[in-house]
């Protein structure tokens, strides 16, 4: 094989490669709303969650419970999108305040750390730190993305 030609599918590799990537998470602007409930999202950064779409749409929220709300039933508030729509979801590891990959995080359930909305989904990305917050926070139970289920978003409110 010829140098050119392997040059050119390493570039195509590499760009390939950067197109699979997740889209990066949105920094939430003074008028940006959580489609759930109306809150302006911007004033609770430390809470922030959002759905990015594969077509660059996104929604944010004021947090991981009214995110759970959404995408537990997304045919009411956004009708022309699909659970295959989403490209990722990330919401706010409590300790570092940074984006997380939602699908991979640890969520703690009923701790005495309250939400803009009140009992909250408090997550996290790395699961020590999930069970020290947990005991400190008088936490009832971890859960994993898949553990979270309408019922349970029902209890919290």
């Amino acid at each position: 094989m010829n140098v050119f030609r392997m040059s050119l599918i390493a570039v195509i590799l590499t760009c390939s490669l950067a197109l699979a990537e997740d889209p990066k998470p949105v920094k939430a602007v003074k008028t940006d709303k959580c489609p759930v409930c109306g809150m302006f999202v911007a004033k609770y950064p430390d809470f922030l969650a959002q759905v990015i779409f594969k077509d660059g749409a996104y929604a944010l929220f004021d947090g991981a419970k009214d995110m759970f709300k959404y995408y537990f039933n997304l045919k009411k508030y956004n009708p022309s999108k699909e659970l295959s729509d989403i490209a990722v979801i990330y919401v706010t590891d409590y300790y570092s305040m940074k984006p997380t990959d939602g699908r991979k995080a640890y969520y703690v359930v009923e701790s005495n750390v309250f939400g803009p909305m009140g009992r909250e989904l408090m997550p996290f990305e790395k699961e020590p730190e999930a069970k020290e917050f947990l005991v400190d926070h008088a936490g009832k139970k971890l859960i994993r993305f898949d553990g979270v289920t309408p019922e349970l978003i029902k209890e919290l409110d």
